[in-house]
């Protein structure tokens, strides 16, 4: 895809994102908006995956530890085809596949429920390692929060990933400095996010996490590390995309209602025009 076709995509994926929790009159906009462009580039650009085999077991696998900002993971999931576009209608419904955390045993292309925070990391490693043992090259991606960086498990997984060299595990964080009712640094700093993973023995890249190009040229340089893992601080907005939603904690785990909702298509309107 061309870097236009990016964006328009990732655009795609934030209509598809509040179509998806306005219908359902719940979720978290704020936290999946802001992933757009790293997931967009990440199906379509970066990983080695099978739509028409979900199960194929050499595939990359992907764990979003974040588990409530699976929107954004079920619509690329579904734009790639890995399932049709309706299923997108019942987001939160009961019996329906898509649920407000995943579950990877009803939809093609999870490789993993989540939703406890800060256990993500750790799940990547073990694929990782019995990746490695049975000699795939496959590789293994996580996607974080940066509030979610408050867990201790993820520093616990940080160590060993170090400690064993997974060097197929890439973990990314979505630094848009928000979580659920204040910043990140008011809540619990996590301080310098750089060197911290730098100490913990990772192969540290920053990126801008809504320029696909600078997105893809961090997962390349991750892909190139082969002696320690890598993790990609994304720079991200909160609520990207929607003016009125971005940098606010209140859209952290908020549905618009249909005025809002309206109000949110029509800027995202304007950018395809």
């Amino acid at each position: 895809m061309q870097t236009e076709q990016v964006k328009a995509m990732a655009n795609t994926v934030r209509r598809d994102i509040l179509g998806m929790i306005c219908r359902a009159g719940s979720g978290h906009p704020g936290g999946s908006l802001s992933t757009a462009e790293l997931l967009t580039v990440l199906y379509f650009e970066v990983m080695n995956v099978r739509p028409e085999d979900p199960d194929w077991p050499d595939r990359d696998r992907f764990i979003i530890s974040k588990g409530h900002g699976v929107p954004t993971l079920y619509s690329v999931l579904a734009r790639k085809g890995f399932y049709p576009l309706d299923w997108m209608d019942g987001l939160r419904r009961l019996g329906s596949p898509l649920q407000g955390h995943p579950h990877a045993d009803r939809v093609p292309g999870l490789d993993c429920s989540s939703g406890s925070l800060g256990q993500g990391l750790s799940v990547a490693n073990g694929l990782a390692l019995g990746l490695r043992r049975h000699g795939s090259q496959a590789r293994v991606y996580c996607l974080m929060g940066d509030g979610e960086l408050q867990e201790g498990q993820i520093w616990e997984a940080a160590m060993s990933a170090a400690q064993f060299k997974l060097s197929n595990v890439c973990g990314i964080v979505d630094w848009n400095h928000v979580q659920l009712d204040g910043t990140t640094e008011e809540i619990m700093d996590v301080g310098d996010l750089t060197k911290k993973w730098a100490d913990f023995g990772w192969n540290v890249i920053e990126c801008d996490g809504h320029d696909p190009d600078d997105v893809l040229r961090a997962f390349t340089a991750a892909k190139a590390c082969t002696d320690k893992p890598s993790v990609i601080l994304a720079h991200t907005v909160k609520g990207k995309g929607v003016s009125f939603m971005e940098n606010k904690a209140a859209w952290h785990g908020a549905a618009p209602n249909e005025e809002q909702f309206a109000a949110a298509m029509a800027e995202l309107d304007a950018k395809e025009a």
